[in-house]
């Protein structure tokens, strides 16, 4: 698959989401195996504002490249002025979002709002890629409702307008994250544009992302199955060249990728602000190790990296007979 100078043949693709894919995160699913990582989407108002906090979301790093900064809006001007803001920062390509269903964007003509407005959605991307010399993909879903599936023809107009890629997540905006993804949307899109389609939605697993390549999609973006286990980028590729599944992690490699996610956030954030905001990654970390509970409500009242490391390696310490599972 090819955007720019980016060529990787079937990538697995970190998703992006809010107040997930923040720059520690990225860096954590980037060594354990994904291909391209997305910031969390972003504001174009507040970019061409340089609000701090706006800009914050934004920056990244040579570790996690190839790397692409996530923008939405509803006024092509903005847009236009938030890419050539972006390129600045040179990540390897920007990506505008069209599928956001959160409701307070949908009502501005943002996000998955623009699918009911298909001659705004045409100016937001054409206004995007003539602001930058970077490449232009666009994110988005099938339609507003089942009754409003519009694909087919989004993806030519996409195409037309300039990006050099689509990524669909497989739903309608009504369905939110509800239902199915319908795949078989990925199918007939690769016969109508010859740029290429991403494919999002329902990947939790090595067979899923599997069976999506199957589509003839030319690669496959993972979100919320990431969440709990960043390790699913490891694992899919492991089963993609051998079809055999990786072991799980075990408890030791678990908690060595929760303090070294820990170590990231406090060196991106501050000790505070990223101790507090790290708590909200232990349910995923911590799911299923034994005697957990307690430790997990103590993490909680913790207000320093050295008291959490302290109590994973006491914890790590008193469950080592259980460490017994790693990758092959």
């Amino acid at each position: 698959m090819k955007i720019g100078s980016i060529d990787i043949n079937k990538p697995l693709c970190l998703a992006p989401m809010e107040d997930v894919t923040e720059l520690p995160f990225r860096l954590i699913c980037k060594r354990l195996g994904a291909d391209i990582v997305y910031t969390e989407f972003t504001s174009s108002e507040g970019i061409i504002r340089d609000i701090p906090r706006i800009m914050e979301k934004i920056q990244i790093s040579e570790e996690e490249r190839p790397v692409a900064i996530q923008i939405f809006g509803g006024r092509p001007e903005a847009m236009a002025g938030a890419a050539l803001t972006i390129e600045k920062l040179k990540p390897d390509f920007i990506d505008v979002n069209c599928g956001c269903w959160v409701k307070n964007h949908v009502a501005r003509n943002e996000g998955a709002g623009l699918l009911r407005d298909l001659p705004l959605f045409e100016k937001i991307v054409k206004a995007t890629v003539k602001g930058t010399k970077l490449p232009v993909t666009v994110k988005t879903r099938l339609g507003w409702d089942e009754q409003g599936i519009v694909i087919l023809d989004v993806a030519k107009m996409v195409e037309a307008a300039g990006a050099k890629a689509l990524t669909l997540h497989c739903r309608t905006r009504s369905q939110a994250h509800s239902g199915f993804a319908d795949w078989s949307w990925l199918e007939k899109i690769k016969k109508v544009i010859n740029i290429p389609v991403i494919g999002n939605g329902d990947i939790t697993c090595p067979e899923d992302a599997q069976a999506m390549l199957e589509t003839g999609c030319d690669g496959v973006m993972i979100g919320r199955g990431a969440i709990a286990n960043p390790w699913i980028f490891k694992q899919t590729k492991h089963f993609l060249e051998s079809g055999e599944h990786s072991r799980e992690p075990g408890i030791e490699e678990k908690i060595q990728v929760c303090i070294e996610h820990l170590k990231l956030n406090v060196q991106y954030k501050g000790e505070k602000y990223g101790v507090q905001t790290f708590r909200k990654h232990y349910a995923g970390y911590l799911k299923g190790l034994p005697n957990i509970a307690p430790v997990r409500s103590e993490l909680m009242q913790y207000t320093t990296q050295e008291q959490v490391i302290e109590r994973l390696q006491r914890y790590l310490n008193e469950n080592s007979c259980k460490m017994n599972s790693y990758y092959v």
